[in-house]
Formats: structure tokens, sequence, C-alpha cells
């Protein structure tokens, strides 16, 4: 297998040579309606991934299917399936897909079989998760724990929170809400004040989450916390559990009611299918709920599997993408979700893209001579088109947008005002959007003009649940690591994180000098 950067390929070359499409006129009249009918591929759980408004055609999609073939994106997700050393910078296997099923070979690390240490971890936390909901764990007091708060930051924040808002008003209407998730993660005293503050700290469990059970805002907040729990008299230790490797100093500590382990092959920003989401998902909704959002992610897992680019939403979304940075230039692409439960949804992922694919060397610590990864920003429809969906249309960079949409909303109530719901109103305003941004409108008031030729993709399904979001979420997951193959960087190691930690620690340590001791007397510290 070749690994070799985006610039040295023959295709690629190509696909720079391609005429580029002119999205004003084929989006417009019965060309637009025949291109949304025919490009569209199938994803899992009922999604669609609909590309009809990006700056593509036959001959654009024939380039990019060479490309896929030089770049060997097939092999290369297969060896990162079936256990190869894929994150070079750390030398580490990446097996977060074996948190919901086995793709390929079983594989063995540690001495164990992965995909048989995940699904006990999994398991056990149900085991857990039932016995708490049933009241056979409680307070000391003996009463129920009705709240669960999770102790993170980065992946042990971002995914579990934004999969908790996705699902909680679905589990409401459909009688799985078991308990309420707070999720406390800023070194910020203000954040953990307020959450606590905002609880019954007696009928709690707090779930601290930390890979190496060393990190320093976590530590801090756990500290915050235990010291909240002590000055209402409680044991602490009958309110904690931890997730952490099982060689971390929390894995044994009589200081937790319980310890579920992850491990070393799944990053942060790739963990929200393992026991990081698995604790806190399965508390607050039940341990189906959990499966449920497993299966989903299963399911379009496989279809990244298809080696014919057009029956593979993934890499035919991430080939798209690479076109449009590489060739045509932009810089950013905006996520636009047209749900409130996905309101944190781009969060989590403008981590999972910016801290994969925001490298400038290769895996082999090489400068790249192309650009790579690109900022990642978004807002729930329609709020958005009232804030930044002005520098969309009419600013002077393009942005290409991702929007995501449902066809019923999660909880069912809704009122018809001037013949129509607010739920059509809502797809109302995606579907005008799509074609706006995509053919815009003529004016000769300059101020009022729309050049349009913005291209955009929509992820369409019938309704937010379990199993379309955790479909949604490996989308996206297998989205960014194509790219990362296309441009030939590493894309499961963050270095850009630790730097400022190490200067933090010197702050706090008074080993300073230069601007670091003047910006530390600024601040008091």
């Amino acid at each position: 297998m070749d690994w070799k950067n985006l610039d040295t390929l023959t295709s690629f070359e190509e696909l720079s040579k391609v005429a580029e499409v002119d999205l004003t006129k084929v989006m417009s009249g019965e060309n637009g309606a025949e291109r949304v009918k025919k490009y569209s591929t199938p994803m899992a759980e009922g999604l669609a991934y609909n590309y009809a408004a990006k700056k593509v055609d036959d001959n654009t999609l024939a380039a990019l299917a060479k490309l896929a073939e030089e770049a060997q994106l097939s092999e290369k997700f297969a060896a990162l399936y079936n256990g190869e050393v894929v994150n070079t910078g750390e030398k580490r296997l990446v097996l977060h897909h074996m948190t919901r099923g086995q793709l390929g070979d079983a594989v063995e690390a540690d001495g164990v079989d992965k995909r048989s240490f995940y699904v006990e971890q999994q398991n056990r936390i149900a085991d857990f998760a039932n016995k708490v909901h049933a009241g056979e764990i409680t307070n000391a007091a003996g009463e129920k724990l009705t709240t669960v708060v999770q102790i993170g930051i980065g992946g042990s924040d971002l995914g579990p929170r934004a999969m908790y808002l996705a699902l909680e008003n679905w589990a409401k209407k459909n009688n799985t809400f078991k308990m309420e998730a707070k999720f406390i993660s800023n070194v910020d005293p203000d954040d953990a004040a307020a959450v606590l503050a905002s609880i019954d700290v007696a009928h709690s469990i707090f779930v601290l989450v930390s890979k190496s059970g060393t990190t320093l805002e976590t530590l801090t907040n756990e500290s915050f916390v235990k010291d909240a729990l002590k000055n209402a008299g409680l044991d602490a230790s009958k309110h904690m559990i931890a997730v952490t490797s099982e060689t971390s100093p929390l894995a044994k500590s009589d200081d937790y009611l319980a310890a579920f382990f992850m491990d070393d092959y799944i990053g942060g920003r790739f963990s929200s299918t393992s026991a990081v989401g698995g604790a806190v998902l399965s508390l607050a909704f039940g341990p189906g709920v959990f499966a449920q959002f497993l299966d989903g992610a299963a399911e379009e897992d496989k279809l990244s599997l298809n080696k014919n680019m057009l029956e593979n939403p993934e890499m035919l979304d991430a080939l798209i993408g690479v076109y449009e940075r590489n060739v045509l230039g932009y810089p950013a692409t905006a996520v636009l979700p047209y749900s409130q439960a996905l309101s944190r949804f781009p969060a989590h992922l403008q981590q999972l893209d910016m801290e994969s694919n925001g490298k400038s060397v290769n895996r082999f610590g090489e400068s790249v001579n192309y650009v790579t990864g690109p900022v990642i920003f978004g807002e729930p429809g329609t709020n958005g088109q009232h804030s930044f969906y002005q520098l969309l249309h009419q600013g002077t960079d393009i942005v290409p947008l991702q929007f995501i949409g449902f066809k019923n909303s999660q909880i069912g109530t809704d009122v018809v005002i001037q013949d129509s719901t607010s739920q059509q109103k809502l797809c109302a305003n995606v579907a005008a959007q799509i074609v706006a941004f995509a053919c815009g409108k003529a004016d000769d008031n300059r101020n009022k003009n729309f050049e349009g030729g913005r291209p955009s993709s929509i992820i369409i399904g019938e309704e937010l649940n379990p199993k379309t979001l955790g479909a949604l979420l490996a989308h996206f997951e297998n989205k960014v690591m194509f790219q990362g193959f296309l441009w030939n960087i590493n894309s499961f190691d963050q270095e850009g994180v630790q730097l400022g930690k190490v200067l933090a620690k010197r702050v706090l340590a008074h080993d300073t000098d230069g601007a670091l001791k003047v910006y530390s007397d600024l601040l008091n510290i």
C-alpha cells in the first residue's frame, strides 16, 4: 500500500483540469429537478446524502473515482479496521469502529481480543445503569439517583454532550428518559459552580472521564465536585464512577463506585460510541437506547466498505470536500442542521474535523505543499439564517455548506399557522436555502443581487432518533478519515493541543520570563 502526498497523484492533476460546473445553470429549472433526483446516495437507517447542489457532474465524479482508486482509500480503510498501525504519530492502532461492530479481521492488542473488550465494557456499563435505574445502586440514604453529571473535556465532553442533547426530547417522547444529564468541562470555576447549583448533589452520580487519569481540567473539576459533596455531608466515593484506561491511577481507586475502561486505540473525538459516551448515555436513556445508537453507526460503517464511490456516501462526501478545498480553493465548511436537537452537533464536528485534519505535515513528518482541513463552524437552522448566512450568501468567500434535515419533528407537538405547520416551515426554509445558494437572484440593485454558485449538500432523514443519530455520527467520522488519507496526514493524533498545556503548567509554577511573565502578571496569576 502506497502513502503518497495528494499533489503527487496523477489523478489529482487530472481532477484539477476538469471544467468547473456552473451551479447556477445546472440547478435552474428542469435541469435542477433532474439533478436532485440523480445525485443522491442512500445512507443507513433511511437517510440519504444528496449532493445535487455541489459543483460536480459526471466528468467530475469520474475524476474523483480515479482519485479514490489511486489514493487506495478502500485499502487504507481496511488496513485501519483490520488493526494496522495507521496512527503513525503515536504508533497506535485506530479501533473506534470496533465499539459498534467487527468490520474485518479479529484484532488482538494488549493480549486481548479488542472487540470482546469493548463489548465487555458495554455490558458492564449496561448492568451498572440498569441497577441504578432499578434502585439497586443508590446514595448512602438508600434513595434513587436521578441526575448524571459527566466531567470531562474535549472528546470526553463534546461528543457525549451533543449526543445527549440530540436524544433528550426523543427519549422523553418515547418513555426511555431515565436520568437528566449535565456536563462540566471548562476549568473556569463558573462552569462547575453553575452545574452544581442546578442539581441536587445528594441524588446525583458523577462520571469522571480521563483516559490518562491526569487531565488537568478534568481533575480540577473532580476536586471541585468532591468538595461540594463533602460540604453536603456526602461520601464522594458513593457518587462517582470513572471512565479511564486500565493502567491509569483512577482504574483501581477506592474513590469510585466503579471504573469502566477505554484504551489508547480510540481518540477522544472518536469516543462517543465507547465507554466515554456509553456510561452517560446509558444512564440517561437506558442501555437499550445506547445499543440502538451503536447499531445505526455500525450500519453506516458497513456502507463505508463499498469500493464503489457512488455507493459509499462517506467516501463521496470526503472526495467532494477535497475537490472544494484543494481545487476550488474554499477555506471553510459550514454544518447547518435544521434540527434544534442537533444544536451542539456542529461543535462536535468542529473538534472531529479540525483536530483530526488540522495538520501541515504528512504521515512521515514532511511539510505538505497544499491546504488540508477546512475551518468548520455551524449553528442550527433557522437561527443561523438570522446570523451568519449574510456572509454565506453575499460575502467575498464561498463557503461550502452541509445541511441536515428531517421530515418529522421529534416531539410531534406542532401548530398550523397560515396553512402550514412549524415543521413544514422549517423544511421549507432548508429547501429554499439550498436553491437560493445555488441559483442566486439577479437584481440591478447590487445590494440585492445574489450571484449564487454557492455549493451545498444535504443529509435527509425521516426523524432524528438513536439509529439515525448513530448513522450520522459514523458518516462524519468516516468522511474525516477518508480526507486524512487523501491528504496523506495522520488524522489520529493531536499534538497541537499540547504546547499550551505545557506553558500553562509553567505559569502555574511561576517558571516564566518574557511575554509569558508579563501576561501572567496582567492576569494576576
